[in-house]
């Protein structure tokens, strides 16, 4: 079972940076895959970055070379990094695990992040 909480959202102006954090507890999340997934007012759920637990990397083309997705295992902690956002990036942002073999079944509660323009 793990439990996911996210942090960083917040409002920030198109061209800035932002970093969303997501806190993990429970037992060994080293073994689950991570990802941030965003859903905005009339849109579809979208996933937009995913590591896996070997640390294998993959970023949606709506945002790829400018977010980053990492994580920190010893910490428990996944982070996306939000760099030259667009107003199109203002969406929730939720965080989600998924164990090896099975389906991103652990959800954090999500964090609001808004662009200006």
């Amino acid at each position: 079972q793990v439990r996911l909480v996210e942090s960083g959202g917040g409002l920030v102006q198109a061209g800035g940076s932002l970093r969303l954090s997501c806190t993990a507890s429970g037992r060994a999340f080293r073994n689950y895959s991570m990802a941030w997934f965003r859903r905005a007012p009339g849109r579809e759920r979208e996933r937009v970055a995913e590591i896996s637990w070997t640390g294998e990397v993959s970023h949606a083309d709506s945002v790829k070379g400018r977010f980053t997705i990492s994580r920190d295992n010893a910490k428990n902690m996944g982070y996306l990094q939000m760099d030259n956002v667009k107003p199109e990036d203002t969406a929730v942002y939720y965080c989600a695990a998924q164990k090896v073999g099975g389906s991103w079944g652990y959800w954090g509660q999500g964090t609001q992040v808004t662009v200006s323009s």
